[in-house]
Formats: structure tokens, C-alpha cells, sequence
């Protein structure tokens, strides 16, 4: 099994602030989201919010070190390991989730949030592959 190029990895991790940056306009203008979220009480209303923000934060912040350490992500340290199998989870679980529930809703039908909602599946799908892959290779060493 070879290195991923560091090129892979730093497409990916354009890829995630990119997410990241999106997001907001996604939650605003796709589900209409903070209408719903007036709904809960104020407390559960803040915890969704906070939610909104973690999920921000951490693909901009997997983003920031895929960009900044792209070959620290492939040297098969321990931390590489944890780092990549941290992403590599919260990816291929985001895929999952996706897929098993986000097509029981009704997405509006303008073309831009179709062709949108094809895009960003493809690049969870890129950020799932990537991660899982580097996760994969740096374990290498220890099962030897």
C-alpha cells in the first residue's frame, strides 16, 4: 500500500474549510434551518446552535491540519493514527448518516441545491475515502 500523494491531502483539506465556510448558507438557505431551531426552547435552541458550531469547527479545523501537516498525516506515527482515525470516523459516519437518513427529507428543488446536495455528497464521500485510506496506512506498521 503506497503514501497518498500530499497533493490528495491538501485537495482534501481545501475541501473541508471549503465545508466549513458553506455550511452556514446551507443550514440558512437549503433548511431554512433557523426558522426551526425558533421553535425549541431557548435552552435546546442554544445546544442546537452549539452543534452548528462544532460541526464549523471541525471540518475547518480538519481542513487546517490537512493543509499544514499533510505529510505528518501519512508518517504512521501513533498521533497520525489517532489523527486520521479521529477524521476517518467522523467522515464515513457523516457518509453513513447521509445516506441512510437525509433522503427521507425533502430538500428544496432548485437546481443549484440539487446539483449542490450531488456535490457535497461527493466530497464527504472524497473526505471519507481519503481519511480511511491514511487511517488504514498508517496502522501498516503495526500489524505489520
Amino acid at each position: 500500500m503506497k503514501a497518498l500523494p500530499s497533493w490528495i491531502i491538501i485537495a482534501g483539506g481545501i475541501g473541508q474549510i471549503f465545508t466549513a465556510l458553506i455550511y452556514p448558507y446551507i443550514r440558512h438557505k437549503v433548511f431554512d434551518w433557523y426558522t426551526d431551531v425558533q421553535k425549541l426552547k431557548p435552552l435546546n435552541q442554544e445546544i442546537a446552535k452549539t452543534y452548528g458550531r462544532y460541526i464549523v469547527g471541525l471540518n475547518f479545523s480538519f481542513g487546517l491540519i490537512a493543509l499544514l501537516f499533510a505529510e505528518d498525516l501519512k508518517n504512521q506515527s501513533n498521533l497520525a493514527i489517532g489523527i486520521t482515525g479521529l477524521i476517518a470516523a467522523y467522515w464515513v459516519g457523516k457518509v453513513a448518516t447521509q445516506f441512510a437518513y437525509y433522503p427521507m427529507y425533502d430538500i428544496p428543488k432548485k437546481a443549484i441545491f440539487k446539483f449542490g446536495g450531488y456535490g457535497m455528497n461527493l466530497l464527504f464521500i472524497f473526505f471519507a475515502i481519503v481519511y480511511l485510506y491514511l487511517f488504514i496506512y498508517n496502522l501498516l506498521p503495526l500489524v505489520g
